[in-house]
């Protein structure tokens, strides 16, 4: 199949949203420090005042796309009646990875886990088996069944809308129950508006992480210094390579990439897992999987305002802002590629296979990480708090062709840089081109330099805090389209069903 070429228009959405987001490029690069206090006074309040939205509205999430999955709306298919998926499952399953959660899983799967044994939460006492055990219950928690729940809504309301209903593509046609034509006006402005900022401060929180990240493995191999002059070239040259690759097409490109993600991936964790302590790895699999279905509502309706801890702020707060953050863009591309499949075999594919591969990820590189810490008293605990990057090189040069296996993981770290920038430059270019499905080039270079330069002063004005920081304050305003947009759907969906009934 070819890629279609049209014309590409633009409207209010694309020039109100790019006046905002280079508004704050201005500022940042005028004046980090101002940025970096604003920002921070930004993030306290949210987090005071609207954590337990951020808690409640996620675990309702997870509920209700599961309620879909197994109720008599499961049967309705993404398309007309008689249309067959547009992707094999394989190519399928490594979009949805790539798309979903690439340079996180690489940067956090060995430095989230030590954290947690550091500082662990619910009072525990660090450095102990017990800390061990709870870092990586909560690791799982963080990227299990609650992200892809997220992205499962927002997806699912997207590609029903647009492939069943033939509306277009947009964040605010899934409101077309609620407000009707009123989404074609200011009110469906403004949700896309939301959509856009949202989406691109969420993306350019992945990008600063995997900047760190390869910085950190370049200083590793080639002593490359870490600075924020060097993070600033690696975006540049990055930048470039993402760019060819949007421009090359939605099949060419990020199709060809997600297949290399997934296999390089599946390879480097296949690797650590079988010459690592594979026993102890599967027994934390079984036993972290066991504990985390044992405890996830009590995990997911947790906060703290008997005490002063702000363990749940720094975060399990900030994890679901990031993720709702993520969802315009993740949700948005999932829908892209999901046509032809039914709501149950959509919720199901989404939900479970991601989550089972992060879950077997954080077992491999957290438990051998947690291994190595708790019996070969290799100082990984204390190498996170002098440089969170290092986590993970230092995990990987205790296993069998140590230096190769870190030049590949930062080789896997660059590729999920460009699949992660490519995917979102297709999408912001089909949020802010009224829905076409196929953005002009054009537009995809504009979201694709803009992307960068938020990173870029991200880093510039406040580091990793700068960057979790944005994430939670933008993505606040999108959770509460999120709530309409899972009403608006179950509407729909029921008046279909009783329709046919």
């Amino acid at each position: 199949m070819t890629e279609k070429r049209e014309k590409t228009s633009v409207g209010a959405v694309f020039f109100i949203s790019i006046a905002i987001i280079a508004a704050f490029v201005l500022w940042g690069s005028m004046k980090p420090d101002d940025l970096g206090t604003q920002a921070s006074r930004a993030l306290e309040f949210t987090i005071e005042k609207f954590g337990w939205f951020y808690l409640s509205t996620s675990f309702g999430f997870l509920i209700f796309v599961i309620y879909l999955a197994f109720s008599p709306f499961g049967k309705i298919k993404l398309g007309r009646d008689e249309e067959k998926p547009e992707f094999s499952d394989f190519t399928w399953i490594s979009m949805l990875f790539s798309a979903g959660m690439g340079i996180g899983l690489v940067f956090w799967g060995v430095a989230e886990p030590l954290n947690h044994y550091i500082n662990p939460p619910q009072g525990l006492t660090g450095g102990t088996p017990e800390a061990a055990a709870l870092a990586l219950r909560y690791s799982f928690f963080h990227w299990g069944l609650h992200p892809w729940a997220i992205y499962t809504l927002i997806a699912l309301a997207i590609a029903y809308f647009n492939f069943r209903k033939g509306f277009s593509g947009l964040i605010s046609s899934t409101f077309y129950p609620l407000i009707g034509d009123k989404v074609k006006g200011n009110i469906g402005k403004t949700i896309d508006i939301l959509a856009v900022i949202a989406t691109v401060f969420g993306v350019a929180t992945s990008l600063g992480l995997g900047t760190l990240q390869i910085n950190g493995g370049l200083n590793h191999l080639i002593n490359i210094p870490v600075t924020i002059t060097s993070q600033i070239i690696i975006i540049m040259v990055l930048t470039a390579l993402f760019l060819l690759s949007a421009t090359t097409g939605l099949e060419k490109g990020i199709k060809l990439l997600s297949n290399l993600n997934l296999l390089v991936a599946s390879l480097l964790l296949l690797f650590t897992l079988f010459t690592g302590p594979t026993s102890f790895i599967f027994d934390s699999l079984t036993a972290t999987l066991g504990t985390y279905l044992q405890n996830i509502v009590s995990m997911s309706l947790r906060l703290t305002p008997f005490t002063e801890s702000k363990w749940v702020a720094n975060w399990t707060l900030f994890y679901w802002a990031w993720w709702i953050a993520w969802a315009p863009f993740v949700g948005t591309f999932i829908a892209r590629v999901s046509r032809g499949r039914t709501i149950r075999e959509f919720v199901i594919g989404v939900l479970l296979i991601p989550s089972l591969f992060s879950f077997i990820w954080f077992a491999t590189f957290g438990g051998t990480g947690l291994y190595l810490q708790l019996f070969k008293d290799v100082p990984l605990a204390q190498a996170v708090q002098e440089d969170i990057t290092a986590a993970l090189f230092i995990t990987l040069t205790q296993l069998p062709l140590g230096n190769i296996l870190v030049g590949i993981a930062t080789i896997l770290i660059l590729t999920f840089f460009i699949t992660s920038a490519d995917s979102a430059t297709f999408v912001l270019g089909m949020l802010t081109g009224k829905g076409t499905l196929h953005p002009a080039s054009w537009l995809k270079i504009i979201w694709g330099l803009t992307q960068s330069a938020i990173a870029g002063v991200l880093l510039l004005s406040g580091g990793l805090t700068g960057l979790q920081t944005a994430s939670i304050v933008t993505a606040l305003p999108f959770a509460a389209i999120m709530v309409g947009m899972g009403v608006s759907l179950y509407r729909a969906l029921k008046e279909e069903v009783d329709k046919e009934a």
